[in-house]
């Protein structure tokens, strides 16, 4: 047999070494007002929860943590360090974080969100899974920004979207 002419194999990349992670809105244009929060830790979890929990639609410091309310028995703690809670999966990697600030926040999100974003109904430490501009997010009202939390493969467009959007405020 001719081993000269088999195809080599390329050599075979070392199981210890993981790329860097790269954020999905890295070298994206923002418009004033607009920031990325990435990386973001998260654990989503269902059925019963060993932690504090927050009223429906609301948000519930927990520590340097937050929970989310998502749905009955499902809620999305956020920030902090990793933390192994029963019946939960580490989703840190599925989403990013868009920041929303400025006089013009609330008028840029409703033109693309069916929800009442009006302070008498949609307050800091409120929070909805809804669409906005076609895209599943979660919205998240804070004290001082809106937090959209949004999944890596919708970033982009998303924030086209919000610059797009921000753009008669500018």
């Amino acid at each position: 047999m001719d081993t000269a002419r088999r195809p080599t194999a390329s050599p075979s990349p070392r199981a210890d070494t993981v790329p860097p992670r790269r954020s999905p809105l890295a070298g994206h244009p923002l418009a004033p007002g607009l920031r990325e929060i990435p990386f973001r830790t998260a654990v989503n979890v269902q059925g019963t929860a060993g932690f504090p929990t927050p009223a429906p639609g609301r948000v519930l410091a927990w520590g340097e943590r937050s929970v989310l309310w998502l749905g009955p028995a499902e809620w999305l703690v956020v920030d902090g360090d990793p933390i192994d809670l029963p019946g939960g999966v580490d989703v840190s990697a599925n989403r990013t974080t868009v920041e929303v600030t400025g006089p013009h926040a609330r008028d840029i999100l409703e033109k693309g969100c069916t929800l009442d974003l009006h302070p008498r109904t949609f307050a800091a430490g409120h929070c909805a899974q809804t669409v906005l501009a076609r895209s599943q997010v979660i919205l998240w009202q804070r004290t001082d920004a809106y937090h959209l939390l949004v999944r890596d493969s919708f970033a982009r467009y998303l924030a086209d979207w919000l610059v797009d959007a921000a753009r008669e405020y500018l």
